[in-house]
């Protein structure tokens, strides 16, 4: 029996992999890679730009596998910004140039890459999609209460200020909202122009003293022109009753050049000092999912944000198999970001009910092991939370749920707070709230009752496609009765 520690913590040097190596890089200087603008022409959008960048290094298996899944499953439009691709099989001329079969089977690997280009035969065909899929899996435009701001928790809202970023991951919750339309999903729009937007969400919260913290969201900050954000974030200010703002970018580790800009760290350095004034916190939320992502560029855009007065960078991840579904992918993740670049680790979410993410999704029982394993090695301030996001619910540490079907994947669970559409339910905290794993997680016998109890993948799909039109209505009932 072995009486080695299960994790063996080893700081690491952060290491801005050489962005050379790929060949359609391969002239491309320093100061170029530290340009914003840079970054944003030059980011990868389809098949043709991701062959130019590669030269001979994939082998064509790849490409039609990626064609295929854009064609028939993506619910996200390719957006890969080069930071981000930089950090995909970085090690891989550590040896000299690899052979196309070792370069893409390494590709194919990559945990970056598995949710940033997923391609079909990552995907399962058994149960692409849960039967419970739903675009909108939060509900977030049910909680809507002017166009863009959900109100979902007592003292917090969420305004989503615009429906794009410099980045789009696969796994994306807001998908029915955020970027492109895909081949098989058409994405909702804002009706409202963003001025008027803005003046809705101001003219609510200025109705709500109860509201203390508000989420600034998207979408990405990163891709709002600075002096939109700043003018949104001055407004804020100005409401006595908000204490708490949060800026959610992952462009931050995507696109970090964009927060190196000297625009932005003025800017964000008057927006800290009127916050501090006025005693509000202001931090910021980046999501990072893989140690392999946080780069001397990214520490470089933390510290810099750090410096201009933020109270805090947070980083909230997702919980995804092939990606960070080990204790050592999640503990050396944790640790870069705390050892490398200052990011504190907040939140792993367990990934949402969207559809066709069931070969990313992990079981709550899997979610439990893992905030076990990781338990004991980071401090206590920095061991982050894993989460399940119940719908209609919220966000719940995976060891509070009230109950827990393992043979069927059901677990169950209660909340402690009425959303903004259950102000008048006196039942909303008496019953209980189902979330679902992954079908293919489960044992024989409950994989049988799903297939006995449930349609096709493609109803399933058709299933979500109508759950989101009807929350659509239902945000837009809502508002007219405002």
């Amino acid at each position: 029996m072995s009486t080695e520690q299960p994790y063996a913590y080893r700081r690491s040097e952060l290491v801005e992999p050489d962005w050379t190596r790929l060949p359609g890089w391969a002239t491309v200087t320093a100061q170029e890679w530290a340009d914003a603008q840079w970054q944003r022409a030059h980011c990868v959008k389809n098949v043709k730009q991701l062959r130019d960048l590669m030269g001979g290094l994939l082998e064509d298996r790849l490409y039609a596998d990626l064609e295929r899944d854009q064609a028939e499953r993506a619910t996200m439009s390719m957006l890969v910004p080069p930071q981000m691709m930089n950090t995909m099989v970085p090690a891989s001329h550590d040896r000299g140039t690899p052979s196309p079969a070792d370069f893409t089977a390494g590709f194919y690997a990559d945990p970056v890459r598995r949710y940033m280009l997923p391609v079909f035969s990552d995907r399962r065909t058994d149960w692409a999609s849960h039967p419970h899929a739903s675009r909108d899996s939060l509900h977030e435009h049910e909680m809507w209460t002017a166009e863009g701001l959900t109100h979902r928790y007592p003292t917090k809202v969420l305004a989503e200020l615009l429906p794009t970023c410099p980045q789009y991951c696969g796994h994306c919750t807001r998908m029915d909202l955020v970027g492109n339309s895909t081949p098989v999903v058409q994405k909702l729009k804002f009706d409202l122009k963003p001025v008027d937007r803005y003046d809705a969400m101001f003219a609510y919260l200025r109705t709500q003293p109860g509201v203390r913290d508000v989420v600034v969201s998207g979408g990405d900050v990163a891709n709002l022109p600075w002096k939109n954000l700043e003018s949104f974030l001055t407004r804020l200010l100005e409401i006595e009753n908000i204490r708490d703002i949060r800026l959610a970018t992952k462009a931050l580790m995507g696109m970090p050049q964009h927060w190196l800009q000297d625009e932005v760290r003025a800017g964000m350095e008057r927006v800290s000092t009127t916050a501090r004034e006025r005693g509000v916190q202001v931090a910021i939320h980046t999501h990072v999912n893989a140690a392999q992502s946080v780069t001397p560029m990214v520490e470089k855009a933390a510290k810099a944000m750090l410096e201009a007065g933020v109270r805090d960078v947070r980083n909230q991840g997702v919980l995804m198999r092939g990606v960070n579904d080990s204790p050592a992918q999640l503990l050396d993740l944790c640790f870069r970001l705390l050892d490398g670049a200052a990011i504190m680790p907040y939140y792993f979410y367990m990934c949402d009910m969207i559809p066709f993410s069931e070969h990313w999704r992990v079981s709550v029982r899997q979610a439990q092991q893992l905030q076990h394993a990781i338990m004991g090695y980071l401090p206590g301030f920095a061991t982050p939370r894993i989460v399940c996001d119940v719908p209609y619910v919220g966000k719940r540490w995976v060891h509070q749920l009230e109950s827990y079907d393992t043979v069927r994947g059901i677990s169950y669970w209660t909340k402690n707070y009425r959303t903004g559409i259950e102000l008048d339910d006196p039942e909303a905290l008496e019953r209980t709230y189902e979330y679902f794993d992954p079908i293919d997680t489960l044992p024989a016998d409950g994989q049988a009752w799903w297939a006995e109890h449930s349609g096709d993948d493609a109803a399933a799909f058709e299933a979500a496609v109508a759950a989101a039109a009807v929350s659509r209505q239902a945000s837009v009932d809502q508002l007219a009765r405002a």
